[in-house]
This record gives C-alpha cells, sequence and structure tokens, in this order.
C-alpha cells in the first residue's frame, strides 16, 4: 500500500481505537460526532474509488484543465499540506445515515481498495499525469489524490481525537 494512504490508516485506527458507541455519537451543538466524520471519510474514500473506475473504464484520464484558482488549493493542501478549515463538505460526501457498524467495519478496506485502483491508473497512464478531478482542488495526479486523502483524514482525525477528550455532557 502506498505509504501516505498506509499511514491513513494507521492515525484512523489509533484515533477510533477503544471509542464506546457512546463517545461515537456524542457531538457539540451544530458539530458533526465522530461516526459522521469517519461516514464522511468513508463516503469521500467511495466517491474517489468510483471516480477511479470510471477512469479505468473509460481508458483514459478524466481530468479537466486544472484553473489558477486550484492550482492555489492544491499547492496549499497537497504540497504544503494544511487542510483549512470551515469549509462545508460536498453534499455527495456529506453523512446521511450510513449504519456505523458497516462505516467502522468497512473503512480500511475502501482505502485500500481505493489504493488499489489508483495505483492501476498510476501505472496505466503514469505519474505525472493529471488522472481525475477533485470536486474543488480540480485535476489531480495519483500522487497528489493520496496526498490529498491524507492531509484531509488527518484533518478529521484531530477533530476526532478532540471529542476524545471532551466531557461528554449529559
Amino acid at each position: 500500500m502506498d505509504r501516505y494512504l498506509q499511514r491513513l490508516q494507521t492515525e484512523i485506527s489509533s484515533a477510533i481505537e477503544g471509542l464506546s458507541a457512546e463517545r461515537l455519537g456524542w457531538h457539540l451543538p451544530g458539530k458533526w460526532c465522530a461516526a459522521e466524520v469517519l461516514e464522511h471519510l468513508y463516503l469521500t474514500y467511495s466517491g474517489t474509488l468510483k471516480g477511479f473506475e470510471r477512469v479505468v473504464e473509460a481508458r483514459k484520464p478524466l481530468a479537466t484543465t486544472q484553473t489558477w484558482k486550484q492550482r492555489g488549493q492544491t499547492l496549499v493542501v497537497v504540497a504544503f499540506g494544511y487542510m483549512p478549515s470551515g469549509r462545508e463538505a460536498p453534499l455527495g460526501s456529506r453523512p446521511r445515515g450510513l449504519p456505523r457498524d458497516k462505516v467502522l467495519a468497512e473503512i480500511g478496506s475502501k482505502i485500500s481498495a481505493m489504493d488499489d485502483c489508483i495505483g492501476r491508473c498510476e501505472e496505466k497512464f503514469g505519474a505525472h499525469r493529471k488522472l481525475l478531478d477533485h470536486p474543488i482542488l480540480g485535476p489531480l495526479t495519483a500522487a497528489q489524490w493520496r496526498k490529498f486523502h491524507l492531509v484531509h483524514g488527518s484533518h478529521h482525525v484531530k477533530q476526532i481525537r478532540r471529542l476524545r477528550e471532551v466531557e461528554i455532557v449529559r
């Protein structure tokens, strides 16, 4: 597995280890609970996997031309490893109530499947080729997709770790 995605899997596993059902479902007012954060991540991995499966089916990259704004955003997120907070998640990646057990059981295998599909596309089309558009950052290479998921996942792992530390108010 790619080093970025392996690190991502390790960070997520570490962040949720030993969390009770109560803790997974608890949230601050107006914020996501840990289970919803995990569902959001799961949905982003599912979406990326579907996108790369479309690249495989099309037998060609499905990337458009990157705008200057997207270049700047990619530089900040992928090159500098900084995920700005406060941005609303795209509709397709917002929690919608998937069964918690399903998300917990499948998130690791979803990352592995995503890594495999990205790798196949990278092997076929080249390491430096933009392969697929991200909904905000625009077209990314395979390596940029992997790094994006690490940066994005780490951003949310920090949220889960903060939720672990907050005392549950009843």
